[in-house]
This record gives structure tokens, sequence and C-alpha cells, in this order.
């Protein structure tokens, strides 16, 4: 089953203008997902798809490959099919671009469900919300699951409710956006049409959800942080001082 990643990276972002290319620890942010993604042994090649030419001078300066895509998609999951679309891949990792602490371990546990279950089509990482800040955190994209641990809502508000119990006695749980999908899922997810809560809510996966498919949720024990603004950038720069990862690249 040939496994590839792809980075959307784009310039434009509404809460960071030019996230991809900010510096952590003297390296462009975009530099550490794409190397730390390539490390996973799950991974036949690894790709950014990008509609700037900023970011593809930048990326292609640290030697990676990258794939240029139109300037309008609203969602990355639309860029990364778009990138794809030339390419051979069973399974297709998006791997969200403002994830500089992602490990390459997660992404063999998002891939590993496909092997065992072939009517799978997508599958998100998940982990629980330690701090209640990042429960009431907007750019925190919070998931309820079903029993059988498929998303039943994301939301960037804060649920489940509190209403009965307290921060520290509610299991609540963050998306972490390292995102397989199935070749043909990808494919159907970019023709369905935009749906009223995927839009209100600026999350991919909701489309999914409204027109009917299984998002499948897998827990991962690793500890990641999202940049989604300057005050993030420098939460995950103190945090990735110590990585070993770093020694590796």
């Amino acid at each position: 089953m040939r496994t590839i990643a792809v980075i959307p990276a784009r310039m434009g972002s509404s809460r960071f203008p030019g996230k991809p290319i900010a510096k952590i620890l003297g390296r462009p942010m975009i530099e550490h997902i794409y190397k730390r993604v390539a490390m996973s042994k799950s991974l036949d090649a690894t790709y950014i798809a990008t509609c700037d030419e900023e970011i593809r001078q930048i990326a292609e300066g640290f030697g990676a490959k990258v794939i240029m895509t139109a300037d309008t998609h609203e969602r990355a999951s639309d860029r990364v099919a778009e990138a794809v679309t030339q390419l051979e891949a069973d399974l297709i990792v998006m791997v969200q671009g403002d994830e500089p602490m992602t490990h390459p371990n997660m992404i063999d546990t998002a891939v590993a469900p496909f092997k065992h279950d072939p009517q799978l089509g997508c599958v998100n990482l998940v982990r629980k919300i330690d701090h209640e800040a990042d429960y009431l955190d907007v750019n925190t994209i919070k998931v309820v699951m079903n029993q059988q641990g498929d998303a039943l809502y994301m939301s960037r508000r804060p649920i489940p409710s509190l209403a009965k119990s307290g921060f520290a006695d509610t299991a609540a749980y963050k998306q972490v956006c390292i995102i397989p999908f199935r070749r043909a899922t990808l494919f159907q997810y970019t023709h369905l049409t935009p749906t009223p809560l995927e839009q209100l809510e600026s999350v991919d996966m909701l489309r999914l959800l409204e027109h009917g498919f299984q998002v499948k949720m897998v827990h991962t024990e690793y500890n990641t942080q999202a940049v989604d603004t300057t005050a993030d950038l420098a939460r995950v720069e103190k945090l990735m001082e110590s990585d070993p990862l770093l020694t590796r690249y």
C-alpha cells in the first residue's frame, strides 16, 4: 500500500500571515514539519503543496519536493487532493502546515488502522486536552466521539459542555491534524458540496461528517502544539528547545 504525506501550506493565513516560513529555532516552521514527517517509516514519499512561490523557493532550498496548486482553495484537504492528482498513492496523509511538533511515530499510528479495515476511508489523530485554556481556545478544534471512536462532531467552541462538571472531571479531546485518507475518499471529499457546518466552524472534516461519512479517531500520546498565533510560535519554540528529534535534521 503506497503511502505518501502531503503538507499543505500557504502564506495567506488570516490569523497569522506568512506562518509557514516563520522561524522556529532558526529554521522555517515548514522545514521542521517536512523533515520530521519524512522520518516516518510508513511513508514512501513526502511533499509540500502550496500556491505561493515564496514557500516553494524556501522549501526546495532545504530539499523538499514541492507541488504547486491553485490559490483558490479554502480547505487544506482540497489543496491536497489537487496536489496528488498525478501521483501514485493508495493512502495520502495530510499533515497541516502548522504542526511543527509532529513526531514521525504519529504518522505510523494514524495509518495503522487501514491495514486491518479495507472499508476505512479517513482517520484523524485525537488527544485528550490537558489544560482548560486549550479547551476554551477557538484555535483548538475539539471533537466528540461515539462509543466506537468515530467522530460525531468537531467545533472550535468548547465541547462537550461543562454544565454538570468542571473541566478536570470532563473528558475533552482535540483533533490533531494528521489526517490519512484512502485515495478514493480524498477524491470523494473534494467533489462533495461544501456544507453549512464546515463553513461555520472552518473545519475540513465536517464536510465528511455532514455527508454521512465515517471519520475514525485514533488516540496519540504525543502532546503537540499547533501554531495559530505569534504567541503559539513562542510557546512551541520553548517546547522544542530540548526535542531530541532536532539532532536528526
